[in-house]
């Protein structure tokens, strides 16, 4: 069942009052309660990247955090990547990492993208081409894996 989706990318100076609020919120509500995970959220990181926002409606349903080239790892990433509890299992995940993935390439370049993964969601990370380049280790008491896109893996240019 496709999803009326709708997506928005931002650098975070270009951020509302109300984006923040989401996106602080939804990362808060599925990091911290849902995943009974205590840590520090505000990393002041936030200001160096570009924000994807997936809207259903005016609820935010899906969010990443893009960051550039040499900014979190020496390679561009991706991370804080979540969607609403309630738009789970619809294929959003998956949509939403593509549209990451094809950000990443516009506005950074051709070069490897890096992510730390929970480990639980390897199989689906591994099913759009990230492969394992780390021995499993504890993040927040969450085990976590880093894996790598490399630039060869083809990705579409992606419209808003």
């Amino acid at each position: 069942m496709k999803m009326n989706i709708k997506w928005h990318y931002k650098a975070f100076n270009e951020l509302s009052p109300p984006e923040i609020y989401k996106i602080l919120q939804l990362r808060s509500e599925v990091f911290v309660v849902e995943q009974n995970c205590v840590f520090l959220d505000m990393d002041n990181k936030d200001e160096g990247c570009l924000h994807l926002m997936g809207f259903v409606n005016d609820e935010l349903a899906a969010y990443t955090r893009l960051a550039p080239p040499g900014y979190i790892y020496e390679e561009m990433s991706i991370g804080r990547v979540v969607t609403s509890h309630k738009h789970r299992s619809k294929g959003l995940g998956k949509e939403l990492m593509q549209y990451s993935i094809a950000l990443c390439r516009q506005h950074f370049g051709n070069g490897p993208i890096k992510i730390g993964a929970q480990y639980y969601l390897l199989k689906f990370y591994t099913s759009l081409g990230f492969k394992v380049i780390s021995d499993i280790y504890l993040e927040d008491g969450i085990e976590h894996v880093y894996m790598m896109l490399d630039n060869t893996f083809p990705v579409g240019k992606v419209n808003y």
